[in-house]
């Protein structure tokens, strides 16, 4: 009898904190955020600042064997994967489709196919539940990624450096408010990703080829093969001039097995370059701008040689560097939500009429 009772109590314990947490959720924003700017297909639940799921479905396997994202097999790749994300992001934050209050989604910059699979789910959701619509640029979600309430994530102050690594861009941004920001440079041609793709592909590496270049640096001579840094007048980068530097030297090798050999410390070598090109332009930037804090975004803030010495650099400079959690630098539908969260708050709605743009600005 008493067990009977026990268990009754118990029920009615957890049966009542659920009620609870429903009515604090049902009090604020719960934003539905979804990514599909090259080749992941994300989707993730926000409540306010807090991320409860971030589902990821990635696309690698479909791409490797072209040593780089096809764009047409990306997006058909999106449109099979699209609901099974959304559907697994709702059911691990346990919130109902019916409990949204919006709907945030990347409009650009991207693959053009892909953002647009994105961007009419969103729409049709939006309209099926009568709830707004918010087009976030992608570039911008990478920097407010360090909004997120999260316990490994420490956020700036405005203003600050806002610098963004990734497959498809290189940028230095002076950010003064959430929506705020001004591109002062960035690449002019190869972006450091695709840099690191591109010199991996010669190497032999499979696509992505940056965390196998990183992976392998870590016993490498990184001062073993000097490559020339270049250094553009202003504030913008150029990766084009190593990528082919490091390619004809490997092409002019004439021992069959130098690739095998060298492998780590030509990894090692590569990486401690295309890391200093960006923070001499870093380095110009915080002194020209008197400013102190340095905030990392996109998928090669994951490299830790670039981590390494932006610390190494904040450190010894006494400026503060934020990088990101490595699960939150890659491409994830959860700076998209952090973005339209401060969208929402501003009541800074989109319209079912804005398409998506593959070379959307700041």
């Amino acid at each position: 009898m008493i067990d009977k009772i026990l268990y009754l109590v118990l029920m009615l314990i957890v049966y009542f904190c659920n009620v609870i947490n429903n009515l604090i959720l049902s009090k604020k924003d719960i934003i539905l955020a979804i990514e599909s700017s090259c080749d992941d297909t994300a989707a993730a639940i926000l409540t306010g600042r807090k991320v409860l799921s971030n589902c990821i479905a990635n696309q690698n396997l479909i791409h490797r064997a072209y040593g780089g994202v096809v764009p047409e097999l990306a997006s058909r790749a999106h449109q099979s994967k699209i609901i099974p994300v959304v559907s697994q992001a709702l059911s691990k934050a346990k919130i109902d489709k019916k409990e949204l209050t919006a709907i945030a989604y990347t409009q650009g910059p991207g693959l053009l196919g892909s953002l647009l699979v994105g961007n009419a789910f969103a729409k049709s959701l939006a309209i099926a539940l009568d709830i707004p619509l918010i087009p976030i640029n992608h570039m911008i979600g990478h920097l407010l990624v360090h909004f997120i309430k999260d316990k490994n994530i420490k956020s700036p102050k405005f203003p600050f450096l806002g610098v963004t690594l990734s497959g498809g861009h290189t940028q230095l941004v002076l950010v003064k408010k959430y929506f705020e920001m001004e591109l002062i440079g960035a690449s002019i041609d190869d972006a450091i990703g695709e840099a690191f793709d591109k010199c991996g592909k010669k190497l032999g590496l499979s696509y992505p080829a940056g965390p196998k270049i990183d992976k392998l640096a870590k016993t490498g001579n990184s001062s073993r093969f000097p490559f020339p840094i270049c250094n553009l007048n202003g504030y913008n980068v150029s990766y084009s001039g190593i990528k082919t530097a490091f390619i004809n030297f490997i092409h002019n090798q004439k021992d069959p097995n130098f690739i095998s050999e060298n492998l780590s410390d030509l990894c090692a070598s590569l990486q401690f370059t295309l890391t200093q090109i960006i923070l001499k332009k870093i380095e110009k930037v915080v002194k020209d701008y008197r400013i102190n804090q340095i905030v990392i975004g996109g998928g090669v803030a994951a490299n830790s040689e670039i981590r390494d010495q932006l610390e190494s650099y904040a450190k010894s400079n006494g400026n503060k560097i934020f990088l990101p959690p490595l699960y939150y630098t890659t491409d994830n539908a959860a700076m998209i939500g952090i973005a339209g969260y401060y969208k929402l708050k501003q009541k800074n709605y989109g319209t079912l009429s804005e398409s998506a743009q593959a070379r959307l600005k700041l």
